[in-house]
């Protein structure tokens, strides 16, 4: 059997709902997982006419019991959530009923796969605007994935072709994520990104760490948080027995990484390894939200209301989204 991989249909008036129906008879899809939709059906069949794709939907039943052995291969399987006024829904607009779809959509996504009866999630896009008009109590996909499956802090790793990223620290100003490049968080992060590459079946993985300032500061001519943070750091992760090395410059790791010579980078801020993945490739680096009982995938693109309802969209993301999905599923530790 494929692994089944279920996805939320996203934000009902951006293009989420259009790049699923696309992408599902993809053979990069279609040959490696079977794909179970949460959504409504005539929102996404809407979306499969814009983007002139003829899916064959089945409606299969929300018992998650039932799944695995309702759902078929090469299908569009559905299960259809009647939460969208049709009357009054329209593309490309912040609509709080969107955004509560769009949550109960994700709810359930989560519900079917900590039963076991998906393998992985893959998401699309959602609004945080129509989240807030809703009344969700969430600000975005990973909050709402960490307060779902009760996981305190979940990590973030980015992959394009075979580059790995983590993030030490996300959206913070640069002031204040060179300010929260201390040793104690460095080490954390090694032992939790390791854990993280444990969980995909990587179970000898290295693991390297870029630097924060040009050329790793020079021992201190501009900067020292390398010598004073990041290597004392990396030093006691070693001790611990962590396959970790490092500091190496920002300007070099990330191609090397590309070529295999470590399996991820710890990048220390967020552009710095945000830059690196997506000049690779844009529309191919999937985030990955590890560190919960269930492994998540998703596009790193928005809702681009601008184009919604009009079969512009590309695809590309949310086939490799699903794909790389499917790829760790069969290796992917629960985390207890």
């Amino acid at each position: 059997m494929k692994p089944i991989i279920v996805t939320p249909m996203g934000d009902a008036a951006g293009v989420g709902p259009e790049i699923i129906a696309a992408a599902i008879d993809e053979p990069a899809v279609r040959d490696n997982a079977t794909v179970v939709v949460v959504g409504h059906e005539e929102i996404l069949k809407r979306a499969a006419a814009a983007m002139k794709v003829s899916p064959r939907f089945k409606r299969i039943s929300p018992d998650v019991a039932s799944i695995r052995g309702e759902a078929e291969e090469g299908a569009l399987n559905l299960v259809h959530l009647d939460n969208i006024d049709l009357a009054t829904f329209e593309y490309g607009k912040v609509q709080a009923q969107c955004g509560r779809a769009a949550f109960e959509c994700i709810s359930k996504s989560v519900e079917i796969c900590m039963a076991g009866a998906a393998d992985a999630v893959a998401t699309t896009t959602i609004n945080k605007e129509a989240l807030k008009a809703a009344g969700v109590p969430f600000i975005g996909h990973t909050e709402i994935f960490a307060g779902l499956t009760g996981t305190k802090d979940p990590l973030t790793m980015f992959q394009v072709h075979n580059l790995r990223v983590f993030f030490l620290t996300r959206h913070l100003s640069l002031a204040d994520a060179c300010r929260a490049v201390k040793k104690e968080r460095v080490l954390d992060y090694i032992r939790r990104c390791t854990a993280a590459l444990k969980q995909l079946g990587l179970d000898d993985a290295s693991l390297v760490v870029a630097g924060l300032n040009p050329h790793c500061g020079e021992h201190g001519l501009f900067g020292d948080e390398e010598d004073r943070e990041i290597t004392p750091a990396i030093e006691a992760a070693g001790a611990e027995g962590y396959k970790v090395s490092g500091p190496n410059p920002a300007d070099s790791v990330f191609h090397f990484a590309l070529q295999g010579r470590w399996d991820a980078v710890l990048s220390t801020y967020h552009d710095q390894g945000h830059i690196a993945t997506k000049m690779v490739d844009f529309h191919r680096t999937i985030s990955l939200t590890l560190g919960m009982p269930i492994l998540r995938t998703s596009v790193d693109h928005g809702t681009a209301f601008d184009i919604a309802g009009k079969g512009l969209v590309s695809p590309v993301s949310m086939i490799e989204a699903i794909r790389l999905a499917a790829l760790y599923a069969g290796n992917f530790k629960r985390k207890q």
